[in-house]
């Protein structure tokens, strides 16, 4: 066990202290404990590494709102610890660490597993979505719903006390941590990217997971070079909890064949099959020395075009399904005005660090009631939610604006608003 400061991650070890290390990720509203099935078989070979997300299993509540983050708080971790290089198996968002810390940094990773993930999990508006839930209701109902994301339903049924185990998981799971993990997942993306992953990699699915399934799963083994899929029948998204040795016996296979016989005692270093390089374009041609003298020419400093960035920001704020809907809807009379307002007010304004997305909600809700602009006011009252406000802060600003902007006016915005969030804070039966 481990004492954990904020840049780093709650952990334990098992096994003999100089095996090489094998580092086993959690899924969102795990613990370390999703593991315990594998730990009797891997201990024998490896010394296993489980640690905990922040907020999960009485870890400290450090929010980390990217993948990103997550992957370098555990190689700081793991740094603390002596540990080098090592093989790394994860599920679900422990999957996306896994498949982030073999992007980053391949000469950390010997192997890699990946089990029930994907390159992208589902939509960015399902988890801020989620988030919306977690923020209004507390983690209850999310809690309440996990084993028919997780299990298969005969599994549910047949073992009651493993079904309780993992809605206790998500119920003392710290809500701000597990928002903010829902955050990572809405943003990563890897899709572009898979093709650069080199390290040996073992693609591991639940033949009946609904969450991400063997089509994610096929994905990742198409991008990924040399990719082995791995189908394990009568499991869900939990495929460890509820088909263990299956799964163990996979993990076994994978990480003895993947890793040369040979490493260093203790824990700092595995010799591993050699990362595969991935060959860079060649250069463009260089152009002639005369056409480079004549083209020297003094230029003024040119400001990076704001659309792209506007309309990443546009995403995040409205919601994939709205900005998707805006522009399909744009034509050649209203296209120049979708361009210009994903440039200037989202990339310009909506993008400025003097105020951060929470009181530029407070302003913009504000400003539509005043001046009466009741269908923006509905997507803006989403984007609030969204934005961090709870409905209690939403209905304060709507009462502020009685005074500053009229009765009428906010009479008009309560009722926009009530609608929103009774839509969007109610969680799914």
């Amino acid at each position: 066990m481990s004492e954990t400061p904020m840049n780093t991650l709650q952990y334990r070890f098992d096994g003999p202290e100089d095996a090489p290390v094998l580092v086993l990720g959690p899924s969102l509203g795990t613990t370390w404990h999703m593991w315990d099935r594998q730990i009797p078989e891997l201990a024998r070979q490896w010394r296993v590494f489980r640690f905990d997300l922040p907020g999960h299993g009485g870890a400290p509540a450090h929010p980390v709102g990217t993948v990103a983050e997550l992957a370098n708080r555990l190689l700081a971790t793991l740094d603390e610890a002596g540990v080098q290089r090592f093989g790394y198996a994860g599920c679900s968002l422990g999957g996306a660490i896994g498949a982030e810390l073999a992007l980053r940094h391949p000469q950390r990773v010997a192997s890699l597993a990946l089990i029930a993930a994907s390159p992208r999990f589902g939509t960015a508006d399902e988890f801020r979505q989620r988030g919306v839930i977690v923020r209004s209701n507390g983690l209850d109902p999310i809690a309440r719903t996990s084993p028919e994301r997780w299990f298969t339903s005969g599994f549910a049924a047949a073992q009651p006390a493993i079904t309780d185990w993992a809605v206790q998981m998500v119920r003392t799971t710290d809500p701000g941590c597990y928002i903010a993990a829902c955050e990572a997942l809405a943003a990563f993306d890897i899709r572009a990217e898979l093709a650069a992953i080199g390290v040996p990699t073992l693609v591991l699915v639940g033949s009946e997971d609904q969450v991400t399934g063997p089509a994610q799963a096929r994905t990742l083994v198409a991008g990924i070079p040399d990719a082995r899929l791995a189908v394990v029948p009568g499991a869900s998204h939990l495929a460890p909890v509820e088909q263990p040795a299956a799964v163990t016996d996979l993990l076994v296979r994978h990480f003895s064949s993947a890793w040369l016989p040979g490493y260093e005692t203790g824990q700092h270093a595995i010799v591993a099959a050699p990362v595969k390089p991935v060959l860079a374009p060649p250069p463009p041609p260089v152009a002639p020395v005369a056409e480079i003298a004549a083209a020297a020419q003094p230029v003024a400093a040119v400001r990076p075009d704001a659309h792209d960035a506007g309309l990443k920001v546009r995403r995040e704020v409205l919601g994939d399904a709205h900005v998707d809907r805006a522009l399909a809807a744009a034509d050649d009379f209203s296209g120049d005005f979708q361009e210009f307002i994903t440039r200037y007010a989202w990339g310009e304004i909506w993008n400025r660090p003097g105020l951060d997305r929470r009181a530029r909600s407070c302003v913009t809700l504000a400003a539509l009631v005043a001046g009466g602009h009741l269908d923006e006011l509905a997507a803006h009252t989403r984007a609030a939610l969204r934005n961090g406000l709870t409905a209690d802060e939403i209905k304060e600003i709507l009462l502020q604006t009685a005074v500053y902007c009229g009765v009428p006016a906010a009479n008009s915005a309560f009722k926009v608003a009530q609608q929103v969030i009774r839509e969007e804070t109610t969680p799914p039966e």
